[in-house]
């Protein structure tokens, strides 16, 4: 269990991003151990690589993040066939901070030019600052586009931004609503010494339409209130840093929680389809989403039978549902609702103790449960017919969570995950079909090697389903009918339990 530990450890470690300015760092961290995975290591960088992660998981162990950082990025630049200079090192410490993810560009915007940790290069005189305004460009992170706007060029920046942050004030009134990333140059002069950026959303008068929205929920139904509130809470919780914009569209979610609370009435009621929901999740202090897909079928008169699905690490409740999961036709066809939750958070592992935020881990798992909860409530769902499924993070929440409510689920879908074995025993009475392609680079095939082996040793009723030259990202959509079919064949067990929590 140690030594599966520390290999989940290091490939998707769990510690708090950086509040709206730094890519999400299990997401980096696994890039780097990914990156390792598929370079020759060997002679002098084989030493290199090694001496690195030493002092990484140094630094991982004392917590210190900002160090955490600059080695990964160390490391990624060696296995380039890089070296690692002072300059390099000086961009990495770099941070930009705003005041807000979501700007309201009728006011002044404000941010903080930061360091994470003290870079090794020498200075000599004040530093000065360039920012820009770029076109989002989408992806992962705070990729920049084409120059928008010019923001000016700011004199007497320290050059030590641990100790002395740079605050910039920047006039956004003329930009146009939509995605932007703010760049920042630091500069010796006529050279750059080292960039940071950070995504933002614009929008003209984005304050009032947020009291606005608010004042309308008051009187909105108690069974919508949530997803009226939902876009208001979304942004106070960027602002916090609680985490970082994701895909969030400021504009669309705007209008359709407006267009839901002028309804008056509950616009969900007999809705299908694939659309999403909220809930005021009490124990962490949010509003939480999920995302549904209910066949054109359904009217409830009869039940139907539910799949829940745990999207991977760096997703969210739309994952599980879009085009490349082939989930939502054979659906359809079948006459399965399929529900999507957060799980709390992009990174939140959904109770298996192969996370390090115990916190984080709890609520996952708790989201997930009071997600099913509603659903039960709201649909007529056949308490046979209940199963569980999830990709890559998504699969060790499928163990996890099966570990610890055997008695609800009529059979798992795990695609793509590692657990430890010695919880097979708590799962033995339910059945299982599990999926993994042999040349997966981030979570290995041995995790479900491992598991099957055992689950075949104690007699679990599973079907194993290994993928010759596939990897992590190529096997759940081809292999989704298998899963369907495997369903389809698979009630709840006497053994298993009531079901009903």
């Amino acid at each position: 269990m140690k030594m599966l530990r520390r290999m989940i450890v290091f490939a998707l470690l769990l510690a708090p991003a950086f509040p709206q300015s730094l890519p999400n760092l299990p997401l980096v961290r696994l890039g780097y151990t990914v990156k390792k995975r598929t370079t020759k290591l060997d002679g002098d960088l084989k030493e290199k690589i090694d001496a690195n992660d030493r002092a990484l998981n140094d630094a991982t162990r004392n917590g210190n993040i900002g160090e955490v950082r600059r080695l990964i990025a160390k490391g990624m630049v060696l296995l380039n066939g890089g070296e690692w200079t002072d300059q390099l090192d000086y961009n990495s410490s770099l941070a930009l901070r705003p005041d807000h993810a979501f700007v309201d560009t009728s006011k002044t915007y404000a941010v903080r030019i930061e360091q994470i940790y003290m870079p090794s290069i020498a200075l000599e005189k004040p530093l000065s600052a360039h920012a820009t305004l770029r076109k989002f460009a989408g992806g992962r992170g705070n990729a920049t586009g084409e120059v928008v706007k010019d923001l000016g060029t700011f004199e007497d920046v320290s050059r030590d931004l641990r100790e002395a942050p740079y605050r910039m004030e920047l006039d956004l009134s003329t930009v146009a609503d939509g995605s932007y990333s703010v760049h920042v140059d630091v500069m010796d002069g006529s050279r750059v010494l080292g960039s940071a950026n950070t995504r933002i959303a614009a929008k003209k008068n984005l304050d009032a339409s947020l009291a606005a929205l608010e004042h309308e929920a008051q009187s909105a139904p108690e069974s919508i209130r949530a997803d009226v509130l939902y876009p208001a809470d979304y942004v106070k919780n960027v602002d916090r840093g609680r985490f970082d914009i994701g895909t969030f569209d400021i504009a669309k979610e705007l209008a359709e929680a407006g267009d839901i609370a002028k309804s008056g009435k509950d616009p969900f009621a007999g809705r299908t389809g694939d659309f999403k929901r909220h809930y005021f999740f009490t124990e962490a202090g949010e509003i939480m989403p999920y995302h549904l897909y209910v066949p054109t079928g359904y009217n409830g008169s009869k039940a139907f039978p539910l799949i829940v699905a745990l999207h991977g690490l760096g997703g969210n409740e739309d994952g599980m549902l879009r085009p490349n999961y082939q989930m939502v036709e054979p659906a359809e066809k079948r006459g399965y609702i399929v529900v999507a939750p957060m799980g709390y958070r992009l990174d939140g592992f959904y109770g298996s103790p192969l996370g390090t935020d115990k916190r984080r881990a709890a609520l996952s798992e708790q989201d997930v449960m009071h997600v099913l909860d509603i659903v039960r409530k709201n649909y007529k769902i056949d308490p046979d017919r209940t199963y569980l499924m999830g990709h890559s993070m998504g699969a060790i929440g499928t163990w996890a969570v099966g570990t610890k409510h055997p008695e609800i689920w009529a059979a798992l879908g795990p695609i793509s995950g590692v657990a430890d074995p010695r919880t097979v025993a708590s799962m033995r009475n339910i059945p299982e079909v599990v999926v993994h392609g042999d040349a997966d680079t981030t979570v290995p095939v041995s995790g479900s090697r491992n598991m099957v082996a055992e689950m075949k040793r104690l007699g679990v009723d599973v079907k194993y389903i290994e993928v010759p030259g596939g990897s992590h990202t190529s096997v759940p959509g081809p292999n989704m009918a298998a899963i369907f079919d495997f369903f389809d064949t698979h009630k709840r067990s006497a053994g298993a339990g009531s079901g009903q929590r």
